[in-house]
């Protein structure tokens, strides 16, 4: 009887196969949902995760502007950002970044979790939000992301 070895398959550019995932996140929690999308984007859920090579998937995120929010964090986290000129700190509630832009709350949050990188740059362009229901990815077959 022949024995035969197990071997370890590392990731590269010929067997990453990129899947399509929708997500819908009416009423989800914003730190939980975008911690699960950060992780598919980078490819972490894969047996052959690799941190030097893009294998994640691109996901697609509907209803955006509808995500959940714990205790009183509507009023009381702020988004701040500088425009680089003296006296240029913008502050934003985070019920009034939702009115403003809907869909600005997840990518900031997914952007957030993804590296400083070049490769992060490239994980984060393959997330597609939206604030309806409504998406033009049909032709990729998405599917749903648990």
């Amino acid at each position: 009887m022949e024995k035969t070895a197990k071997i370890t398959q590392s990731a590269n550019p010929n067997i990453i196969k990129r899947h399509w995932y929708v997500v819908d996140a009416e009423g989800q929690t914003l730190g939980r949902l975008v911690t699960r999308i950060a992780s598919v984007l980078k490819g972490k859920h894969r047996p052959y995760f690799s941190t030097n090579l893009d294998t994640g998937d691109y996901v697609i995120v509907l209803n955006s502007n509808k995500i959940r929010l714990t205790g009183n964090k509507w009023n009381d986290k702020e988004y701040i950002w500088h425009s680089l000129y003296p006296g240029g700190q913008k502050r934003l509630t985070a019920k009034k970044m939702n009115d403003r832009n809907g869909k600005a709350m997840i990518e900031w949050a997914v952007k957030g979790m993804l590296p400083k990188t070049k490769l992060g740059d490239q994980y984060f362009r393959k997330l597609f939000t939206y604030e309806g229901t409504e998406h033009p990815h049909a032709a990729q077959q998405p599917k749903p992301l648990i």
